[in-house]
């Protein structure tokens, strides 16, 4: 076992976080930004070590994917069956197709990509 392990279990038997490790915090005095799922680190939490030692700050991204996509307008489409593949080409995803003709808009399974039809393009 190296020295920084032995380091880092005594540090957490010293000051049990060891049991706490696993645990949820929703508590406003952690200082901690939640992840997107909702996970944040009390101070003494075990995980918080590989910070330390490395002297970087945790990095957190507050622009969720789910939330970038649902700015994005439904495109608007004459047809009544539509193929979305990410528009990416080869950074893309397989080829779906949509089929439009329910009301509403409908997404793309891989990107989230929104589509409706618009009934005023016959």
């Amino acid at each position: 076992m190296s020295s920084l392990t032995r380091g880092f279990v005594k540090l957490t038997r010293r000051s049990g976080a060891i049991n706490s490790c696993c645990r949820l915090s929703l508590s406003p005095a952690c200082n901690d930004v939640p992840t997107h799922t909702g996970q944040t680190f009390d101070n003494n939490d075990p995980r918080n070590v590989r910070f330390d030692v490395t002297g970087l700050k945790k990095q957190t991204n507050t622009q969720w994917a789910i939330d970038l996509i649902a700015s994005v307008p439904p495109k608007k489409v004459s047809q009544r069956i539509v193929a979305c593949d990410g528009g990416g080409g080869a950074l893309g995803h397989p080829k779906v197709f949509i089929n439009l003709d329910q009301e509403g808009p409908h997404s793309c399974i891989y990107c989230g990509l929104r589509f409706q039809h618009d009934h005023a393009h016959h």
